[in-house]
C-alpha cells in the first residue's frame, strides 16, 4: 500500500541516518564529542535498516539518502549501500563531509550508489579550519576531485550560508561549480543548529544569492520535479549549475515526499517534527513486517502540513540536525 498522507502527498523520499558520530569538530555542531553520542547499543544494526528499508520500498518508496552525522564513518557503511541497491532502490545517494571520500569513492560506486553531495561550508581553508577545528580542507577537495572523476558526477556540494560567517562567499562558491562543472546548492540557514543561536536574520535568503550569483553570470531556470527542494539553475555563458534552497523564505512543504529515519530508529515526518515515532522497540520487540508497515502508515498520514518557521509561535524541535540526520 502506498505511503499518502492526508494532505494527498505520496511519500517516495526517505533520509536514512546511520550514525550520529562525526571526523568533523565544528563549532556549531556537537556531534563529536563523546558525551553527546547515542550508546551503541541504541544505533540500529545493518540488519535492522535494511528490514525497515525493505518494508519502505514495497510501500512506494523510491529514492533514498544515507546521511550522519558522517556516514563514512560507520564500518560496513558500503556493503549497506550494495545492501540498499539489492533491495531495488532507484536513486541512492550519499550526504558526506568528504573527508574520507578519495579513498572510498570507488568503492562506494561498486556497492552502487547513484550519487552524491558533499557538505563544504567555506573555500577559504582558514576559515574552513576555523569552522570544522580540522585540517581536512585539501581532503575534502580531493574527495570532491575523485567523485568528480566517477560515475558519481556532476558532485552537488551543499553550503549552508550564515550571515557574518561565509555569506561573503557566494561569488566563489559560483565560481568553483563553474570552474569544476559541478552542481553548488546553497541552503538556508534554518534553526537547527546545536548551540541554538539561529535569528532570522543570519538567514541569506536563496532570492539573495540568486540576484548576486545574476549579477555576474546570468541564469537559466532548470526544470525540476515539485517535490525536489532546490531551485535549480545552469549558468548560460557555460559549464555548472546552482540550486537554491530555502526553507526559510520560499518553503516547499506543500510538495513534501520526504521522511526521516534516525540512527536510533525514529521516524520522523518532518525535518522540524515535534515528536518522533518509534520503530526500534517494534523491530525488537518481534513485531511482523506487516505490524512494521501498518504503524508506518498509521504515523505518515498524520504528517505536518508544513514545518511553521514563518508561523508565529514557531519552536524548534527538540533534536538538532546532527541527531535527526542531513
Amino acid at each position: 500500500m502506498p505511503l499518502i498522507d492526508k494532505f494527498g502527498r505520496q511519500i517516495t523520499d526517505l533520509r536514512i541516518s546511520v550514525t550520529d558520530r562525526c571526523n568533523f569538530r565544528c563549532v556549531y555542531c556537537r556531534s563529536a564529542r563523546p558525551e553527546h553520542h547515542m550508546p551503541s547499543d541504541d544505533l540500529l544494526s545493518w540488519d535492522e535498516h535494511e528490514r525497515l528499508v525493505k518494508i519502505l520500498v514495497a510501500m512506494g518508496i523510491r529514492k533514498v539518502r544515507v546521511t550522519g552525522g558522517e556516514p563514512l564513518v560507520r564500518a560496513g557503511v558500503e556493503d549497506f549501500i550494495a545492501r540498499l541497491k539489492a533491495l531495488g532502490v532507484r536513486d541512492l545517494s550519499m550526504t558526506t563531509n568528504g573527508h574520507l571520500l578519495a579513498e572510498r569513492c570507488d568503492r562506494l560506486v561498486a556497492a552502487g550508489m547513484d550519487r552524491i553531495n558533499i557538505s563544504l561550508d567555506s573555500l577559504d581553508r582558514e576559515k574552513f579550519e576555523r569552522v570544522t577545528r580540522t585540517k581536512a580542507f585539501d581532503q575534502v577537495i580531493a574527495g570532491i576531485d575523485a567523485a568528480q572523476a566517477s560515475r558519481l558526477r556532476p558532485v552537488k556540494i551543499n553550503a549552508v550560508l550564515v550571515r557574518g560567517l561565509n555569506d561573503d562567499e557566494v561569488e566563489a562558491f559560483a565560481a568553483f561549480a563553474r570552474d569544476r562543472n559541478l552542481i553548488m546548492r546553497f541552503i538556508e540557514f534554518m534553526p537547527l543548529d546545536a548551540d541554538r543561536a539561529w535569528t532570522r536574520d543570519m538567514v541569506v535568503t536563496g532570492a539573495e544569492v540568486h540576484r548576486r550569483i545574476s549579477e555576474r553570470w546570468p541564469l537559466v531556470p532548470v526544470v525540476h520535479e515539485r517535490s525536489e527542494t532546490a531551485r535549480k539553475y545552469r549558468f548560460a555563458d557555460g559549464r555548472g549549475e546552482i540550486g537554491l534552497i530555502s526553507p526559510v523564505s520560499q518553503p516547499f512543504c506543500g510538495f513534501c515526499s520526504r521522511i526521516r529515519l534516525t540512527a536510533d530508529g525514529k521516524l520522523r515526518t518532518c525535518l522540524f517534527s515535534k515528536e518522533d515515532h518509534d520503530l526500534k522497540s517494534l523491530l525488537r520487540g518481534g513485531a511482523t513486517d506487516r505490524e512494521i508497515g501498518d504503524e508506518i502508515l498509521s504515523i505518515v498520514s498524520e504528517k505536518e502540513k508544513g514545518h511553521r518557521i514563518n508561523e508565529p509561535g514557531f519552536m524548534p524541535p527538540s533534536r538538532t540536525m546532527v541527531s535527526i540526520g542531513g
